[in-house]
């Protein structure tokens, strides 16, 4: 005869936990793996054993970001847009896993092509979940701090979403964000799609491009050609930033945490930076001679382009997840930064 434990009265039988998203040496697809996150979490997925599967339409990131793992012999990348659902079907046709990272980023992109960058992010999301979710794969959703808006400060996941306006542009974006969300969590109810999502808070290192208005790379590109570090505004709006390692090791070890599914996890620093005390610490640790020009806002963004005064995210359902917390200081962030600059002029100026 089996003998059961005891049942203390009035108690209910303990739940096991869900298990983890991403088990074993699982094939994994990373769309967007050629951008700048992107390609640092195909490095760390094929580190750990994984085979990886990137699909990039090359409209935001490179090639060259894939470099260093270009000849990896468990990497196969597919030069293609994910927003074909057919594209998108035959990914997860051999896939375990998804990191769906894929989107437009920039807020000098949103100010240019507000409706391309809206109508792209929303329509790469929908064909992504649609085919994650006939497959059965789970998927972990990279969505943004953008959602929250100018809602309450520090942002927490369980808070309701101010976006703003639908006459400023900015909020358009959050929105599509937010909508991606939504499905992700509509297809989970619809299907029982295994579904994590994470908002993706300031994230900064090696091979992130200031073209599409990305502050910190720009300041850095400035400081070392002793270029006037042009600051928007009066610099007081304050911003959060990780380094890129952290975040990527961030989302593994949510993908591999047992009961994330269906939650929503802010990831990201919690140490809050003025975009002046940047520039100010940008110029101190290149030792440039760099002015700090103030530019008016209304000289880079159309009228009535808003910029949040503050964007600080609550790291505490992280923290009780995975046991987050980001390892690099800013300041040392700089430094790697400012090495990386100054080989890339050294080069540019070998070629001139």
């Amino acid at each position: 005869m089996v003998r059961l434990p005891p049942t203390v009265p009035g108690s209910a039988p303990a739940k096991a936990s869900p298990p983890p998203l991403l088990r074993g040496a699982a094939r994994v697809v990373v769309t967007g793996g050629a951008g700048f996150i992107g390609s640092h979490l195909v490095e760390n997925l094929l580190a750990a054993g994984h085979p990886v599967h990137v699909v990039d339409d090359l409209s935001t990131g490179t090639i060259d970001n894939l470099a260093a793992v270009a000849s990896h012999p468990r990497l196969r990348v597919t030069i293609a847009s994910i927003a074909d659902p057919s594209v998108a079907a035959r990914c997860c046709e051999d896939a375990d896993f998804v990191f769906h990272l894929a989107g437009v980023v920039g807020v000098q992109r949103l100010a240019a092509e507000p409706l391309v960058v809206m109508q792209r992010n929303l329509s790469v999301t929908q064909s992504m979940l649609a085919a994650a979710a006939s497959a059965q794969v789970p998927i972990l959703l990279t969505s943004s701090s953008e959602v929250y808006g100018d809602g309450h400060v520090p942002f927490c996941e369980h808070d309701s979403i101010r976006p703003g306006a639908t006459e400023g542009l900015r909020g358009g974006y959050a929105c599509a964000k937010a909508m991606g969300e939504w499905l992700a969590f509509g297809h989970a109810d619809d299907s029982g799609l295994p579904v994590v999502v994470v908002r993706l808070f300031n994230t900064v290192g090696p091979r992130q491009s200031g073209d599409h208005g990305m502050v910190l790379p720009r300041f850095v590109a400035q400081a070392v050609r002793n270029e006037p570090i042009t600051v928007y505004g009066e610099g007081a709006q304050s911003r959060c930033f990780a380094h890129v390692g952290d975040v990527v090791r961030a989302l593994v070890a949510l993908a591999q945490a047992p009961g994330v599914g269906g939650r929503v996890f802010n990831v990201g620093s919690d140490v809050e930076t003025s975009v002046l005390a940047l520039a100010e610490l940008v110029r101190e640790r290149a030792g440039s001679q760099s002015p700090i020009a103030r530019v008016p806002f209304d000289d880079v963004f159309p009228r009535g382009f808003v910029d949040p005064v503050r964007r600080v995210p609550s790291l505490a359902r992280l923290r009780a997840a995975i046991g987050f917390a980001p390892s690099m200081p800013l300041a040392a962030i700089v430094d790697q930064l400012v090495v990386g600059a100054r080989a890339e002029l050294a080069v540019a100026v070998a070629r001139s």
